[in-house]
């Protein structure tokens, strides 16, 4: 008989692919690059840690043994990917790649308008 950990372990699995799967149709089928970063770190960053979870959960009730090392990678995910994906998409926003045509509002257009303006009254 199939324990109830084996379940959870194989739930978690089966949703990180899911979320890897919507990741690949996000990177596919959205306009620009800044809402392709958007689907890449935040579907990629739960579908990982969904798997990581699930393989700590199998060695933990099947081996019995705790990984120290899947729960650093879990961290270590949590903590990098968004912040990643943030950084490409601001140094790519700075280097001037435009946004999608379907874009409704960019908040900062606003902010360089206000900067470019503080700027100049110093001179």
């Amino acid at each position: 008989m199939i324990d109830v950990s084996e379940y959870f372990v194989a739930a978690f699995i089966l949703i990180g692919a899911f979320f890897g799967v919507v990741t690949a149709i996000g990177l596919i089928r959205l306009p620009d690059l800044y809402t392709r970063t958007h689907a890449a770190s935040k579907s990629a960053t739960l579908g990982v840690m969904s798997v990581l979870i699930g393989a700590l959960l199998f060695f933990l009730t099947e081996e019995g043994m705790f990984n120290s090392r899947i729960v650093l990678g879990i961290f270590f995910v949590l903590i990098t990917a968004p912040v990643g994906g943030h950084l490409i998409a601001r140094a790519a926003y700075n280097s001037g790649v435009k946004l999608a045509p379907e874009t409704v509002h960019d908040d900062l257009s606003k902010k360089e308008q206000y900067e470019k303006k503080k700027n100049s009254s110093r001179d």
